[in-house]
């Protein structure tokens, strides 16, 4: 055997190892999450469960919104408001 025929075998060798790795990971991978999901749907309380996640991914949406959407109007400028909106009410 020439020694880039055993090179060759020995990469062949590691890539079925890696493949064979990462199979493995995969199916554990899923198995975990298969067996999360199972315990979920056994919860009693799946419908308060899935209410405060909408409620928790309706928050984050209105974050990323503030946060990426656009400028917040300045801080003094909504001090005026509330100060205009008091007078108001104050003068009625």
């Amino acid at each position: 055997m020439t020694q880039e025929a055993g090179r060759r075998e020995g990469t062949d060798r590691q890539a079925v190892l890696l493949v064979a790795g990462l199979a493995d990971l995969t199916l554990t991978t899923v198995g975990s999450a298969l067996g999360a999901v199972r315990g979920l749907l056994r919860r009693s309380d799946t419908a308060e469960l899935a209410a405060e996640a909408e409620r928790d991914l309706a928050a984050r949406g209105r974050l990323a919104l503030d946060r990426y959407a656009g400028s917040p109007p300045a801080h003094l400028e909504v001090l005026a408001r509330h100060v205009m909106a008091r007078k108001a009410v104050d003068d009625v």
